[in-house]
């Protein structure tokens, strides 16, 4: 057991080091967003709330979308607060349920782009996530978060396509999460949704680069927002023990990372080791878009499928630890 633990020491130090080097060579020269308009979904709260201050600062004029006016009226005055030019610089909000209807979504954006003008950056980030084992799971809550994290996703990206490919410029984001790559415990559902944007996103990638648009494919990890709160309600105990083999990042640093590697025209865009592991794991057949990277991705990928299978090896200790001891609450009673 010790050498082990030792062994997984020295790959988790190793790992560090190569990420460091990772993030020396892929920085690049961010694309300016000043004066150009920014929307982003789900943009009242969280990484999206995040994202968008970050664009204010950066001086774009930018547009959040959320269901909640109250949420969305007091994000407008913190983006306000933020921006660079409080003199030229324009910040709005709608108050749209992406995911209701596709109808609905392409008028709604096609009014904004008339007095907003044209979307330069689309920035996803409107989800939820309701846990559950697949037997617990309602095929109501199931169809929600398909409506919400896919259809959301997808109606956007529909509608503001033709006028980007036009314009032969600009930016699409979709944030979808660790758990879009690696199925966990309690996640079947939430799971599926975030699988199907990273097909999404890769088929649109492959669409959109001939017309100098990028697509970038966050996967954030457990992350600090009132979202988390409330998907830690209905998490099995299972899922809450996987969890918290990690550490709890800010949103602040997930939309910095986002923004970044959106605007350096990344594909992947992860934070800390485990967000590393697993996209270089998972490149698989995605968009190259650093020469560095693809070089990790072929030296990495033999080493890192053996450091993976110590994290799965955890995870159904921790299954099976779960199912014995209510086995033994249940002789018990």
């Amino acid at each position: 057991m010790s050498v082990l633990l030792g062994g997984t020491l020295v790959a988790f130090v190793l790992l560090t080091v190569l990420l460091m080097i990772r993030q020396f060579f892929s920085t690049g020269r961010l694309k300016s967003v000043k004066n150009r308009h920014i929307v982003v979904t789900g943009g009242s709260s969280g990484i999206g709330k995040c994202v968008a201050i970050i664009a204010a600062r950066h001086g774009a004029n930018v547009t959040i979308i959320a269901r909640d006016v109250d949420k969305l009226e007091a994000a407008k005055n913190e983006i306000l607060h933020a921006c660079k030019n409080k003199d030229t610089q324009r910040v709005e909000y709608l108050s749209l349920d992406v995911g209701a209807s596709y109808e609905n979504v392409e008028k709604a954006l096609a009014d904004l782009e008339g007095t907003m003008g044209p979307v330069y950056m689309l920035v996803n980030c409107a989800g939820t996530a309701i846990c559950g084992k697949i037997e617990d799971t309602t095929i109501d809550n199931l169809h929600y978060m398909m409506r919400i994290n896919f259809y959301g996703t997808y109606y956007c990206i529909k509608a503001v396509t033709q006028r980007m490919k036009a314009s032969r410029e600009g930016v699409i984001v979709l944030t979808a999460s660790q758990a879009g790559l690696l199925g966990v415990f309690g996640y079947s559902a939430y799971s599926s949704t975030k699988f199907a944007l990273r097909g999404l996103a890769e088929s649109v990638a492959m669409e959109l680069q001939p017309y100098n648009i990028s697509v970038t494919l966050c996967l954030p990890p457990d992350t600090d927002t009132p979202g988390f709160a409330i998907e830690e309600q209905s998490k099995p105990l299972e899922t809450k023990l996987i969890s918290q083999t990690a550490a709890l990042v800010m949103p602040e640093e997930v939309a910095e990372q986002l923004f970044k590697d959106a605007l350096t025209g990344k594909f992947f865009s992860t934070v800390g080791v485990a967000g590393f592991i697993q996209s270089t794991l998972c490149s698989g057949m995605s968009p190259i878009t650093s020469f560095s990277e693809l070089v990790l991705q072929m030296l990495l990928m033999g080493l890192l499928r053996l450091v993976s299978a110590f994290y799965l090896i955890s995870f159904q200790r921790i299954v099976l630890n779960c199912m014995k001891m209510r086995d033994k609450n249940k002789k018990s009673e």
